[in-house]
């Protein structure tokens, strides 16, 4: 039985998703691979177990464990073989091992920039480079599949990858069924050599990504080898115009950046003449891509959203989230590690065993002597300490406004919001402290800590009234973060208050005093750096609070009717995720 045409006919995203599995599996190393977005495993389990059903039997499919370690990864010396031979022996890492199938890489979202880097390598070489001296480089051609288990406002799977990977599917939607099958694939296989496509098909790819405002060319690659797989699998050795709207909604169309531009009437080329038309008959001309443009154009459009994100929104958007993540602190004797470095674990480093019998094996024929018993002979030059990195601690500094400008209500209020914040940021074992400022002064309620019942105490036992001492509170802050600082720490302060300062630093009452301290403290707290969120308690938005927002270089949130979760939603996204 004849495959089935491959044509749009409005595909909703779960035919998109199934339609993409059949594409890749006729051209895996050639399309690069998939980014899937899902929020439930279920779907991308579906979506691979398709895949793996339309490749050849013998394709591996393995899954890039998280942390995984270069020598895991890109190979190196196979320890046992090296010392029972007494000559290097390569071990083949898991790219080499995944050489003509598909690579699973969970949490996308999440991972170093290191395995990024060795990925995109290995995507770009076809190959990994030797590990152990005299090997040779060992070729590997697979896709990778990239799953985005992130929510929608959390930091993106990196650009790099993205660039790299033909689809981008949305898994949300119902599982969706193909008529193809292995031996179907398998035709396409034999048939895609010869597929060829016209000097107009491609300038139309070019000219749809111009449209959608795709700038990558690697996309408009991507788009050419994913219509070529259509024609293939419809048993076509001639590109048509179904598959070039088939690749570009596929390929394009996620990587969409604005909506294309009505046609412009204006820009019609005139008819031809009698001696132009001579001329053109023998080879594609602009005019030849530009009606076949459109319609693929129209197709494309009916599949974008509403709003499209700008480039500049994106790389907006990325860099903030990866503001939030944190960093990595290396050199400690704690955390995960990522290498070995060379050195003397008498100085303090902690001694990589098997590593250091790795770098010690090749040596091992030239260092035999009859005069020594020793089966393995270790010298200094073969010692090898663990580079392990940790990530760096955050400090969540709350500082409540207790006084009697802050109603009894918007108190109980943030004391709710706060007792949201503080598990969040048990959960996340990061420190907790809490400062409250009422009459005269402000009181340290609760040291830096990550004893959240402690906290939850403190808080409870909280009074209610008196003067705004804006000042103190800013200072007790500032020495809080000077205090995390010292230990290492990333900082977060977040106020809650009103901003309506009526006592002076030194105690005594006074509107424009008071308010002059406070802008005061704001400033120094601000030189220190670090993250600060400023939420407006009063019933009403002031510029007063603005005004100390601004000094602070706080995020300034007015939430005048907002309750304990609406507060706790403001607060949560300026705290720092953890990977």
């Amino acid at each position: 039985m004849p495959t089935p045409a491959l044509t749009l006919a409005g595909p909703d995203a779960s035919q998109r998703a199934a339609l993409a599995a059949a594409l890749l599996a006729v051209d895996p190393p050639a399309l690069g691979g998939a980014v899937l977005r899902a929020l439930r495993p279920d779907r991308v389990t579906s979506w691979l177990d398709a895949l793996r059903a339309l490749l050849p039997p013998q394709s591996p499919m393995n899954r890039v464990p998280t942390g995984i370690p270069d020598d895991r990864l890109l190979g190196g010396l196979d320890l046992a073989m090296t010392l029972a031979t007494g000559r290097p022996v390569a071990e083949r890492g898991l790219l080499v091992r995944s050489d003509g199938g598909v690579l699973v890489l969970p949490s996308a979202e999440r991972v170093e920039s290191r395995l990024v880097g060795r990925l995109v390598a290995a995507l770009d070489a076809r190959h990994v480079p030797a590990r152990i001296a005299g090997g040779t480089d060992a070729p590997t051609t697979f896709a990778l599949v990239a799953i985005d288990e992130g929510e929608p406002d959390e930091t993106p799977v990196s650009s790099a990858l993205v660039d790299r990977l033909a689809f981008t599917l949305d898994l949300s939607g119902s599982d969706a069924t193909l008529p193809f099958a292995r031996s179907d694939v398998a035709t396409a296989r034999a048939l895609l050599p010869g597929v060829t496509a016209s000097e107009a098909q491609l300038l139309a790819f070019v000219q749809v990504a111009e449209a959608l405002g795709v700038a990558s060319l690697r996309a408009v690659t991507f788009a050419v080898r994913a219509a070529r797989a259509a024609a293939a699998l419809d048993g076509r050795t001639v590109l048509q115009e179904e598959d070039i709207a088939l690749a570009a909604t596929l390929v394009l169309g996620p990587r969409a950046t604005r909506h294309p531009a009505p046609p412009d009437e204006s820009d019609a080329a005139p008819p031809p003449s009698e001696e132009t038309e001579a001329a053109e008959s023998d080879g594609p001309t602009l005019e030849d891509s530009r009606g076949m443009e459109d319609r693929v154009i129209a197709a494309v459009a009916a599949m974008l959203p509403v709003r499209l994100e700008s480039a500049a929104e994106r790389t907006r958007r990325r860099s903030g989230a990866a503001g939030r993540a944190g960093s990595d602190r290396a050199g400690g004797q704690r955390g995960r590690q990522v290498g070995t470095r060379r050195g003397d674990p008498r100085a303090g480093g902690r001694l990589d065993l098997l590593e250091t019998l790795r770098a010690a094996a090749p040596w091992q024929r030239l260092r035999a002597s009859s005069s020594s018993r020793a089966r393995v002979q270790v010298r200094a030059d073969d010692f090898r300490l663990r580079h392990l990195v940790e990530p760096a601690g955050t400090t969540a500094i709350f500082v409540v406004d207790a006084s009697g400008s802050a109603a009894v209500q918007r108190l109980g209020e943030a004391k709710g919001a706060v007792e949201l914040l503080l598990a969040d940021a048990y959960s996340r074992r990061d420190e907790v402290g809490l400062v409250a400022f009422r009459g005269t002064g402000a009181d340290v309620l609760l040291p830096p800590t990550r004893a959240i019942a402690a906290a939850k105490r403190a808080l409870a036992a909280l009074p209610g009234g008196g003067g705004t001492p804006l000042a103190h509170a800013i200072d007790k802050a500032r020495e809080l973060v000077q205090q995390a600082r010292r230990g290492g720490n990333d900082t977060v302060v977040v106020f809650l208050t009103d901003a309506r300062a009526n006592i002076a630093r030194d105690g005594s009452p006074g509107r424009p005093q008071a308010e002059a301290d406070a802008m005061a403290s704001a400033r120094a707290l601000r030189a220190l750096g670090g993250t600060t969120l400023f939420i407006d308690t009063a019933p009403r938005p002031s510029t007063q609070a603005q005004g100390v927002a601004a000094a602070l270089g706080a995020r300034y949130v007015a939430l005048p009717r907002s309750d304990a979760r609406g507060i706790h939603a403001a607060v949560r996204s300026a705290l720092p995720e953890r990977a």
